[in-house]
């Protein structure tokens, strides 16, 4: 199957894509545009990789040629005979050809998304050059903006950024398909091709460029793209903590002295030291809801590994401030801090020598004379970052050691102001003797960073499910023969917890006897106790539908020793949660003890995947808009501030879609200069993938932000809520009479969609379900939305909608809905995102999957689909008053929003079909396998030769043991759901 003595990709070949680049560059120069940059990059990657291809396997590559023609045909055509070549050739395939087939389109996809973000890399460096212009709002333009147009003065935009934050929340949700070691490769392919867009170079270091990019390519192509084993907790938190080392530390401070240069110019100091706009927090290894693979000592171990990470950040940054800040002259204050530490070394002199030697440092290992004070301080902080490294290490090898013990035993940073103030003296020395412009560099830097990261990089929230803990107040009660826990009513729950709270004794008794499920709770909390404050976050209560619910978690923090205890946040996430939310909220806020315990401030949380999964996704947005406006309002009766925390996806169906247009879209008044966000999955790479992506998810947070504090959008019209009520209980009837009043609909979604194959991915340690049983209401939202992406039917956005809005205009209301559109920020960006997910449907393939996959009496419920499907698209262009999709209408609205996502499609969707026919023919194969025990080809497929033996066995947990013919039809279907995400650019 290999060529070994054929030529790799000549040299000529890399001439010709170097001769191409400089076309490209002219192109560019004389408004090329674009569109053709895109275009011309995506030809360039598919090219090397069809002579990588051609090298390991000629004959193959020679089938992907002509599958890549026959998919191009049929998407240029449509026709259905087209599309019958195409199944045709690829039915024919060898068991192992589907597998590199497959492989091999998946890195044409994933290649093709690279040149995407170079693009838009590209796009967003000419918005700031004023070389394009922006559709979304930058920071420097809303300040603009605020002060020219809307009668702020600069002062108080510059109060408003001095008090706002964004708490930025990486979690660990299953949708990032892609391997890390693909991810490092890819972002090399993407880090080179962007330089061939910004770098002038001669002809040979193009040539080496693309040699570079030419190796990386190859060695992704030869990684194994399927993670053979699931990732646990801790795996998932290193993974998120690569972005936090590789691209986010580093640039926030980068965009804060972009904001200081903006305020400056509007006459404005920097930002205080002490404000950071950000901070981070993480799930991973704290979301334990439905997840019994996140135990009390993972939640330990990821808060070690956090911050045994931040020590790491700081001891570099710190050891090259040594090398920058050799200044004699300093402040007095500086000079009495660097003499203590000073005369303090005199005495041990020799041994600091020594000890520094071994430890290997960069230099300065003999304690740096007085003359020198900056170097004096920030070498004693070296030691002491040093210290705290080793006892983390210790602690992560040794369970039972106390980390808060140790490392205050060992001198070792504990407090962040021990880091902080002796940065802040060395910074206000600078300032004092005139060395403003070393000051106002990397030390300026660092001491944003400190003010940022804290001591643990990012702070773990704990979410677990009510029910657990109503389980460990049930024992209690029990075992001490007060009765059942569980047995009492709202009222008789709410009155013990606060005579607990209340009373100064402890509640729970030493030997009680207890399930394993009550004891994992509670050594939860026992480890919470032991863990550094600054480590952690919030406490989130997932179904938490009773004032109870909150005040059992504050009750138990309390009874497990948790000194200072960490703000509880009740979640609601389904319809019903949203609607009575605002109730228990009220409840809760009006009793004496608890208003006086949360000191003025409650967070609380909103979901957008079960409301989105229970009702629809129209209902779930309106739902979420009134329930937000009216916990607001219960928090102002009570002269409290409420935090919303939004619990967003990556997928609009899970919330997700454009930030700047998520957070202008919220209620006005819902954001007080605080938000709360999770970045979920694949959106991770998306957002902080690279430099430049960072630096846009900043400065766009920032922007969004500052303008709905100052300039919040227009209160609804009393009949926008009018129709938005009538809209949103129509759309659910719809979606629920479908989803749960159709009872074919169930075995439909899941005959006609791989859902029970994506546990095979392996792209999360959560289980795919709450409970081993049930339908759709089991099912967790992330499995729910991925399974109609691969169908490309993308059903959970849009079902319900159609009908809704036939009914509106039914009823003549025309006119409102287009006021509604035209100057309703929320209902406008709720029919744009839909908009934006129909043009990525496609009802032929869903055909497709029906009619290879499910029994014959089940596609008439497909058929009733399409129609839905058809409906939506009607009514959604007929309100839009466009033609067809992502037509640009409004005026200012950007080519770069609706046409070049159309133009991003076509070019993916040829990569795309053959997945997903692939991936029908290998669910269809295996099912058969499953239901009858063979397959008419898996009973003669014996190979023999070794390197297909060896692409067969590459799961390491057996999985071969099956047959051959099994693990190849597994195999290549798991690579097709993965080809079929990129495609789409979601997962769940």
């Amino acid at each position: 199957m290999t060529c070994a003595t054929k030529q790799q990709f000549p040299r000529e070949a890399l001439r010709d894509m170097a001769s191409t680049h400089e076309i490209r560059e002219t192109a560019r120069g004389t408004g090329g545009g674009a569109a053709s940059l895109l275009r011309d990059d995506d030809s360039l990657l598919r090219q090397m990789f069809f002579g990588i291809l051609r090298h390991h396997h000629p004959n193959l590559a020679r089938k992907v040629d002509v599958i890549y023609a026959l998919s191009q045909a049929w998407c240029s055509s449509s026709e259905d005979c087209d599309f019958e070549m195409l199944e045709k050739y690829m039915v024919a395939l060898k068991p192992e050809e589907k597998i590199l087939v497959a492989s091999s389109f998946s890195h044409m996809l994933n290649l093709h998304n690279l040149t995407e973000d170079v693009n838009n890399s590209e796009t967003e460096k000419a918005f700031r050059l004023t070389e394009m212009q922006s559709p979304t709002r930058t920071t420097n333009k809303s300040l603009m903006r605020l002060t020219s147009e809307k009668g702020f003065s600069a002062e108080q935009v510059y109060q408003q950024l001095c008090k706002q934050q964004v708490d930025l929340v990486l979690t660990a949700h299953p949708t990032q398909a892609l391997r890390g070691s693909l991810l490092k490769k890819y972002a090399a392919v993407r880090r080179d091709l962007a330089k061939l867009h910004t770098k002038r170079m001669s002809e040979y270091e193009k040539l080496e460029l693309l040699e570079a990019i030419k190796a990386s390519v190859q060695a992704a192509w030869r990684t194994d793209e399927i993670r053979r084993t699931r990732p646990s907790p801790q795996d998932e938190m290193r993974g998120g903590m690569a972005y936090m080392n590789s691209v986010i530390f580093d640039m926030v401070p980068v965009f804060a002295r972009r904001m200081d240069t903006a305020l400056q110019q509007l006459g404005q100091p920097r930002l205080p030291l002490t404000h950071s706009l950000f901070t981070f927090g993480s799930w991973m290894g704290g979301d334990r809801d439905g997840n019994p693979n996140v135990t009390s000592e993972i939640t330990r171990d990821v808060c070690l590994v956090a911050r045994l990470e931040a020590a790491n950040a700081y001891f570099r940054v710190v050891e090259s401030l040594m090398f920058e800040l050799s200044m004699w002259r300093c402040s007095a204050q500086l000079k009495a801090l660097a003499d203590k530490i000073s005369s303090a070394e005199r005495l041990d002199y020799d041994r600091i020598a020594e000890e520094r030697k071994r430890r290997n440092y960069a230099d300065f290992w003999v304690p740096s004379a007085s003359t020198e004070p900056f170097r004096v301080v920030l070498a004693h902080m070296r030691d002491r970052l040093y210290v705290t490294r080793e006892v983390l290490h210790q602690c992560l090898i040794m369970p039972t050691m106390s980390m808060t013990t140790v490392l205050t035993e060992r001198n070792g940073y504990m407090d962040l102001e021990e880091l902080y103030e002796p940065l802040r003296i060395m910074y206000d020395s600078l300032m004092e003797t005139g060395d403003e412009s070393a000051g106002n560099h990397r030390l300026l830097d660092l001491l944003r960073q400190v003010r940022t990261f804290g001591l643990s990089m990012m702070r773990l929230d704990c979410r677990q499910e009510s029910t657990r803990h109503s389980d460990v107040m049930d024992t209690i009660t029990t075992y001490l023969g007060m009765g059942s826990y569980l047995e009492w009513d709202e009222e008789t729950r709410t009155a013990f917890l606060l005579k607990e709270l209340e009373s100064k004794r402890p509640l729970m008794p030493s030997g009680m006897t207890m399930t394993p499920e009550v004891q994992e709770v509670i050594n939860t909390f026992r480890v919470l106790a032991e863990i550094p404050h600054d480590s952690l976050g919030a406490y989130v209560i997932s179904m938490a539908r009773t004032a109870s619910d909150v005040l059992c978690v504050v009750l138990l923090q309390r009874e497990c020793g948790i000194k200072q205890l960490l703000r509880v946040v009740p979640l609601f996430e389904t319809l019903d949660d949203l609607n009575n939310g605002p109730g228990h909220l009220r409840v809760l806020l009006a009793n004496e003890w608890y208003h006086s315990h949360i000191h003025g401030r409650q967070e609380v949380m909103v979901g957008y995947s079960d409301s989105g999964k229970d009702a629809g996704r129209m209902a779930a947005a309106w739902a979420l808009f009134e329930a937000q406006e009216k916990l607001v309002a219960v928090a102002q009766e009570h002269d409290v501030k409420l935090v919303l925390f939004h619990g967003r996806g990556g997928t609009v169906g899970r919330g997700g879609g454009p930030t700047h247009m998520a957070i202008r879209s919220q209620p006005a008044g819902t954001i007080e200069g605080m938000l709360r966000v999770t970045v979920q999955g694949e959106t991770i790479e998306q957002q902080f993938g690279e430099p430049e992506v960072c630096f846009r998810t900043l400065d766009v947070y920032t922007s969004a932000v500052l303008e709905a504090c100052m300039d919040p959008p227009p209160a609804p019209k009393p009949e926008w809520r009018e129709m938005m009520a009538m809209l949103s209980s129509h759309s659910c009837e719809q979606y629920r009479s479908v989803v749960f009043g159709n009872p074919e609909f169930v075995p439909y979604f899941q005959a006609a969609t791989p859902v029970y194959e994506l546990g095979g991915l392996n792209i999360g340690s959560r289980p795919a379900k709450r409970k081993a049983s049930g339908g759709v209401e089991t099912l967790r939202a992330i499995p729910w939305i991925f399974a109609w992406t691969q169908t490309r039917l993308h059903l959970p956005v849009w079902l319900g909608i159609g009908e809704a809005l036939e009914q509106a205009f039914a009823n003549g209301c025309e006119g409102v809905l287009g006021d509604m559109y035209q100057n309703w920020p929320f209902f406008q960006g709720t029919v744009d995102l839909v908009e934006m997910v129909l043009a990525k449907t496609d009802a032929r393939i869903s055909i497709l999957y029906e009619r290879m996959l499910a029994p014959k009496e089940l596609w008439p419920v497909g058929d009733m689909l399409r129609d839905r499907l058809r409906m939506v698209k009607t009514n959604l262009l007929k309100l839009m008053h466009k033609q067809k999709l992502l037509e640009t209408t409004r005026p200012g609205e950007s080519a770069r929003g609706g046409a070049s996502l159309d133009l991003k499609l076509a070019l993916r969707n040829p990569y795309v079909v053959p997945l997903n026919v692939l991936q029908c023919l290998c669910l269809s194969a295996l099912r058969e396998v499953q239901e009858k025990g063979t397959d008419s080809m898996a009973a003669t497929y014996n190979p023999t030769d070794p390197e297909i033996l060896d692409l067969l066995s590459r799961d390491p947990s057996g999985g071969g043991a099956q047959g051959p013919f099994v693990q190849a039809m597994y195999d290549a279907l798991l690579i097709t759901i993965k080809g079929v995400a990129a495609g789409m650019q979601n997962t769940g």
